[in-house]
């Protein structure tokens, strides 16, 4: 990064980014926030250094529904190293033990898959962001101390076994998996399961909520842009509620929604609703409908909506 500062602006949307190997989410925010020079951005849940893959990064008003992402489903590919455990359950841990892979034949691989698809409980492992006590359980372990950590209920939707030609020790997997899954844990679990223990040594992201990594960029074609050009890799805010139910609202009645007040009409009840004013066009945030009447969440404000419309070709 140059040394010369920049001065920020008002920027509102949601960037697809494909992360690079060995950057730590926030380095990856913080780094694309400063190409576009934007005031705020958030990022829609991390990924760990050793993973690469969609990661969407929320700016200005987008930042209020980042939270959707943390909920969604997600879908990994990894490379699991049979016969050799790690401390961290990747390859940046030390060895902490080896093991003789036995030959595994399909049967084999077919009832682990079977076995991890579907409802399944986790321990969450201790080189994770989860907090105990206050203190992330990554914490505790660079301490060199291990603490007590309660089972999660998580489902695997689907799970893909694989060998990887010309290799007897390596596991090709690729699952999509409720939100709270760790994929580390996932292929450490199936390792122990097929009796020799292991680790990943490589992950990648390659769909969250519905975003598959083609429409991702990555930082270095980011960077190649001209500066206006970068902007225009922006999807809108609305971009992370494509699965909402969409309701649209007069002038008189957009006014008071956006103060706050709730507004009838004969909506069908809705968890997750996006809100737009007809004139102008343009989002006024998220709700929820119960019985008609359509509850506010998480709204922007008139000045962000006047700078998005601005911004607007």
């Amino acid at each position: 990064m140059s040394d010369i500062p920049k001065k920020r602006r008002p920027v509102h949307g949601v960037l697809l980014l494909d992360k690079p190997l060995g950057w730590s989410s926030n380095q990856a925010l913080q780094k694309c926030k400063w190409l576009l020079r934007a005031e705020k951005a958030g990022h829609t849940g991390t990924l760990d250094p050793l993973a690469t893959g969609v990661l969407p990064l929320c700016f200005g008003a987008a930042t209020k529904f980042g939270q959707l992402q943390l909920d969604a489903d997600k879908t990994y590919e990894a490379v699991l190293q049979l016969g050799v455990k790690t401390r961290t359950g990747d390859r940046e841990g030390e060895v902490i033990e080896t093991r003789p892979v036995p030959a595994l034949d399909d049967a084999a691989l077919a009832a682990v898959q079977a076995r991890f698809t579907g409802p399944i409980r986790q321990v969450p492992p201790m080189h994770s962001a989860l907090k105990k006590d206050g203190k992330a359980l990554y914490e505790y372990a660079r301490a060199g101390e291990t603490v007590e950590r309660e089972p999660r209920d998580v489902v695997i939707h689907a799970l893909r076994i694989a060998r990887i030609p010309g290799s007897a020790d390596t596991l090709a997997l690729t699952a999509h998996v409720s939100k709270g899954t760790y994929i580390r844990t996932l292929g450490e679990d199936i390792a122990e399961a097929l009796g020799c223990g292991g680790h990943l040594i490589a992950l990648r992201r390659i769909d969250t909520g519905g975003i598959p990594v083609a429409d991702c960029v990555t930082v270095e074609q980011l960077e190649a842009l001209p500066e206006d050009e970068r902007l225009r890799r922006l999807r809108p805010v609305d971009a992370l509620l494509g699965s909402h139910v969409r309701v649209t609202l007069d002038a008189d009645n957009a006014g008071r929604f956006l103060s706050g007040l709730r507004r009838r009409g004969e909506w069908p009840d809705a968890t997750q609703v996006a809100v737009y004013a007809d004139q102008p066009a343009s989002l006024l945030g998220t709700a929820h409908v119960t019985r008609g009447e359509l509850i506010p969440g998480r709204l922007l404000s008139p000045i962000e909506i006047q700078q998005i419309l601005q911004a607007s070709p």
